[in-house]
Order: structure tokens, then sequence, then C-alpha cells
């Protein structure tokens, strides 16, 4: 388990952009299982939409970015390098999420060559999947 502390010093992104607070399963380079607290004050809330406030999907995706970034970087190898979001393939969202939910995101590294992987990643919210899509990310050499 990664703590948030932990997970800053594998990737970079911080406070509003650091969507993973916790990292609950870690196969270095394979597989990772991380965990979301969607709060009420988070400041997208702020604007989408303020009677119904709803997570973008694209914050989703990017929360599932980022744990595919931390399952490549936590390895000695890649340590200290930058992982990009290069790419996005059947994205499906089918169920939103809101204030008080539990992001359960999933990430699968499915190939891994030079510095380009691609990754499968699952959100679950009470263990409904909200979102699923294939990820390209690319990591600085």
């Amino acid at each position: 388990m990664l703590t948030t502390q932990q997970i800053k010093e594998i990737i970079q992104h911080r406070y509003p952009l650091l969507l993973v607070d916790r990292i609950l399963e870690l196969n270095e380079g394979k597989s990772a299982v991380g965990l979301k607290n969607v709060s009420s004050n988070e400041p997208f809330f702020n604007g989408h939409f303020p009677e119904y406030p709803v997570m973008p999907g694209v914050l989703v995706v990017e929360a599932l970015a980022q744990v595919s970034a931390i399952t490549l970087l936590a390895n000695d190898e890649d340590k200290g390098k930058l992982g990009f979001f290069a790419g996005i393939d059947h994205c499906r969202f089918k169920k939103q999420v809101v204030p008080g939910d539990q992001l359960h995101l999933e990430a699968d590294i499915t190939r891994k060559k030079g510095h380009i992987a691609k990754a499968k990643g699952i959100a679950k919210v009470d263990g409904e999947i909200v979102c699923e899509a294939e990820l390209t990310l690319a990591l600085n050499k």
C-alpha cells in the first residue's frame, strides 16, 4: 500500500490535479489498484455543475492514467521519469461520479515497448464500472 506522500514521490502531480489518494495494491510494472475519495469540496464541483455536482469524466480518465503511471514509475529503472498521457481508445462512461463516492481505480499494463506503454483502466464505484478505457502513456527518456 502507498500513502499520498509515497505517491508524490513517484508521480509529479499535486493538488488540485493529484487524483489518487492511495494505492491499495501494486505489482510494479504490471498492475495497480488505487483509490480516490471524491469529496464535496473538490474544486471542479464549483462549476460542474453547481446545482448537480458530477465529477468530469475526463478527470476520472486522468485518475486512471495516474494509477497507470504509478504502476510504471514505481520501479528503480523508471524512478524520476515523467509519465505523459499519449492517447486513449475505447473509452466508455457508464455512470456518474458524485460527491461522497469512492473511486476504485484499476490499471493493468498490457504492453510496454521502449518508453511507450499501454494500459487497461477500469474505474468502479460500489463495485459497478463507471468508466473503462485503454490508455497510452509515454515516459520521458
